[in-house]
């Protein structure tokens, strides 16, 4: 660290605290009509808070224990889903008690600056918690978390350097969800309703051309992590985003011999079959992928029966389609509000309208163009998400 610069406790130059859930059994007198701004830990998303889903009232302010926090302020989750995620409150509001907010002072901190050092230091906060996988950080923690703190003037210019780099990740990112939204757009376009079948093409049930799924086994290693183990099962994480990811595995036992039917392929269609309602029904392709990984048991693979009146890219966009989505997770059963199952009888026998097979291939086609685009900008993201990488290093170590 540069010699100039102070390593503070964060306590030493700013004031934290937390907020508080007024009883919703009082729902007319604390949030009814209410105007006052009332932040969420699911609320933070990295960026400035503007706008939040739900207020409370003045008597929630005067009678519980939620306070009011000022513009400028940062917020920490600091346990459950969203432990250790940030946020820049841009207008003055309260929080939950899920929260942290850091009020630095002006004198002695830049909001941006500290919001980087604190971005940089994450990773770190979240392994000082207690818990299992959602550790618990505590105002403890967070106030004696050390911070490299420049001059003020030197702070701002490095603030300037880090949000113009994250801008232009941001912009990638942006570019990217746009394109995952005109593939829908496309199909929208070309297939209509996939629900309705407002097109009135001609009406078959999933059955009519996947024969069924298979699935695998989820036999987890005594360590999920284990590197002597040969294969890895994968999560149902692995395809909740709609885009296969298979770093969302778990070890295997370092003796188990898998089938061969359990080995994901490349040109795999997964499906999964139990998650919550929001979730089941998630279906990703897999257009690479490690030699080494296996299905679970909740995750299925398309199996084909009729190729040709099908094309898979058809079956992929028809199954990620919000309409069709909500179809599979109405047919869904379940006891828990947590975790839906949805059986393949349930599933094969939903009515859908089918297209011609031609106006299939020319979406398959431009979804192709579309993949291509996407894969561009994902290299230009891992790029400035390198560079990005770089240059905090380089700044909180007084080096930029």
């Amino acid at each position: 660290m540069n010699p100039k610069w102070e390593n503070l406790r964060l306590s030493d130059f700013c004031r934290t605290g937390t907020g508080g859930t007024p009883s919703r059994r009082q729902l007319s007198r604390y949030y009814d009509g209410g105007s006052i701004p009332w932040v969420k830990s699911g609320e933070l998303r990295e960026k400035i808070i503007n706008v939040t889903s739900e207020h409370v009232t003045e008597a929630a302010l005067e009678e519980t224990n939620v306070k009011l926090v000022p513009a400028g302020a940062l917020l920490l989750a600091m346990y459950g889903a969203t432990v250790g995620r940030l946020g820049i409150l841009g207008i003055e509001a309260t929080t939950n008690q899920a929260v942290c907010n850091i009020v630095p002072d002006p004198e002695r901190a830049d909001t941006r600056f500290l919001f980087h050092a604190l971005s940089n230091q994450v990773s770190n906060l979240v392994s000082l918690g207690v818990g299992g996988a959602q550790p618990n950080i505590s105002q403890g923690i967070v106030k004696d978390l050390r911070i490299p703190l420049p001059p003020l003037a030197e702070q701002r210019r490095i603030a300037v350097v880090l949000d113009r780099a994250e801008a232009l990740r941001a912009k990638r990112r942006a570019a990217l969800a746009q394109l995952d939204t005109l593939a829908q757009s496309l199909f929208l376009d070309l297939f209509g309703d996939p629900v309705t079948n407002d097109r009135k093409w001609p009406r078959v049930k999933v059955g009519d051309f996947v024969a069924g799924f298979e699935s695998g086994k989820s036999i987890v290693a005594n360590d999920e992590e284990d590197t002597s183990s040969k294969y890895r099962v994968l999560k149902v994480s692995a395809v909740t985003s709609l885009e296969f990811r298979p770093e969302e595995s778990k070890a295997m036992p370092a003796d188990y011999s898998p089938p061969p039917s359990h080995v994901v392929r490349a040109g795999d269609l997964l499906f999964s079959r139990a998650n919550t309602t929001d979730l089941v029904g998630a279906t990703a392709f897999v257009s690479q992928t490690p030699p080494n990984l296996l299905l679970p048991d909740k995750l299925w693979r398309f199996v084909w029966s009729a190729v040709e009146k099908i094309d898979p890219d058809f079956v992929r966009f028809l199954f990620q389609h919000p309409k069709f989505r909500f179809e599979i997770g109405r047919r869904a059963t379940g006891t828990s509000g947590s975790m839906k199952n949805i059986s393949q009888e349930k599933v094969l026998t939903i009515p859908v309208g089918l297209p011609p097979l031609d106006l299939q291939h020319e979406f398959a086609r431009q979804v192709a163009a579309v993949e291509k685009l996407k894969a561009a900008h994902r290299a230009s993201l891992a790029e400035l998400d390198a560079l990005f990488a770089s240059l905090q290093h380089r700044a909180f170590r007084g080096e930029l």
